[in-house]
């Protein structure tokens, strides 16, 4: 049973937001799931770097081509490795305080350096070890029990992002709200309001109208099987009803200028994928998708994944994709329009810092997907991250 210590959100709130209560709770994310936590080329061979994730402090290093992850806190007095790394093998770091040593490979304690006869190498202590997993330039990690059922990383990034030909360029920073504020920022189909003026609509000749209005009819579908990845799809099209005017008390104050309602209608879909993954496809272009990871970092803040694919398969298509990604997406799609996104859940995440507004928040029926999401990994999570499992 979890106990008031154990939680991060007052109870009372908790009761009061039923329908997604998990989901309210998991401030720190939720447990037994993958996550990207840093990009591929960042972690070089021999050279341990830090991460954190849901919380917890850890350190990765890549040992004959492969990535290794254990808790950076030594079982012994409790500090960081990472305060002053000391591999004196391959396979092995040391602390720098006492000479605690264990493997990079499972987190074993193997030796004790200053008193190398010691009963406490017994085979039974080590630090917590995660899995890893490398893919598309990223470098993901299960954040769980390693002895658990553990999923397949398939389950747990939207669909086709593995897909063989699908190649990616990424980058990351870091955002200083919580998780969810980017999950909902990103899946708000009327927050597209905050990019009326960005210089991607003339850039790339896009149909951008002020935001999308309910149709009437249901636009999300929700995906929801027992294997794969589970989600909520929200389709554009005849789905919504897109908004090219702006009008207080019957007065016209905003209008979509004819002159930059271009020939791109992207997207076709957006869609949210457990744990905290975003797809909009196709997007900046129509032979891109965007993929994004909002991943908790602690409470306060999250690590941002942008992702750009395209269909590539030989060198010279990758080769073109690159350059077109560095002179024109990286910034035009990936810093110069999401930027508002990055303000915007800055700026929620002061309005929900107390948590009341979970109860107050007034959601209108363009909200229902992130509703639909809301109760969707409420139910299917693996479990949510708790205090206590920072200190396990």
């Amino acid at each position: 049973m979890t106990t008031q210590d154990d939680q991060l959100v007052d109870p009372d709130i908790l009761d009061r937001v039923k329908g997604w209560r998990d989901y309210v709770e998991a401030k720190l994310g939720f447990r037994n799931h993958w996550y990207p936590v840093l990009l591929s080329d960042e972690v070089e061979e021999g050279k341990p770097v830090t991460a954190k994730l849901c919380g917890e402090n850890l350190l990765l290093n890549r040992i004959d081509g492969e990535v290794h992850c254990i808790r950076d806190r030594c079982l012994h007095r409790g500090v960081k490795f990472s305060k002053k790394p000391e591999c004196h093998t391959k396979a092995t770091i040391t602390c720098w305080y006492h000479g605690y040593t264990y493997r990079w490979a499972d987190g074993k304690l193997t030796d004790v350096i200053a008193a190398p006869e010691t009963r406490i190498v017994d085979g039974t202590r080590g630090v917590r070890s995660y899995i890893v997993e490398e893919a598309k330039g990223l470098v993901f990690v299960f954040l769980g029990d390693r002895d658990g059922n553990i999923p397949p990383l398939i389950d747990d990034v939207p669909p086709n992002f593995l897909d063989e030909d699908n190649y990616v360029l990424s980058q990351r920073q870091t955002v200083q709200s919580n998780w969810r504020h980017g999950v909902e920022n990103g899946f708000d189909k009327t927050h597209i309001y905050i990019h009326r003026e960005s210089l991607l609509i003339q850039e790339n000749d896009l149909v951008l109208p002020l935001g999308f209005g309910a149709s009437g009819e249901q636009s999300h579908e929700l995906v929801d099987g027992e294997d794969g990845p589970r989600g909520v799809i929200e389709i554009y099209g005849p789905h919504v009803i897109p908004a090219f005017e702006g009008k207080i008390e019957g007065e016209t104050v905003l209008k979509v200028p004819s002159d930059v309602t271009g020939k791109n209608l992207v997207p076709s879909t957006i869609s949210m994928w457990m744990p905290c993954a975003l797809k909009v496809d196709p997007w900046p272009d129509p032979k891109t998708t965007q993929f994004e990871w909002y991943v908790p970092i602690d409470e306060t803040t999250h690590m941002y994944f942008q992702n750009l694919g395209t269909r590539a398969e030989t060198d010279e298509e990758k080769r073109d994709f690159k350059r077109e990604y560095n002179n024109r997406w990286a910034f035009y799609a990936l810093e110069e329009f999401n930027g508002p996104d990055i303000w915007a859940r800055e700026a929620a995440e002061e309005g929900y810092a107390d948590d009341h507004q979970w109860v107050d928040e007034a959601l209108f029926e363009a909200d229902e997907n992130i509703i639909v999401f809301r109760r969707l990994i409420s139910k299917r999570n693996r479990g949510v991250q708790r205090p206590s499992d920072l200190r396990a």
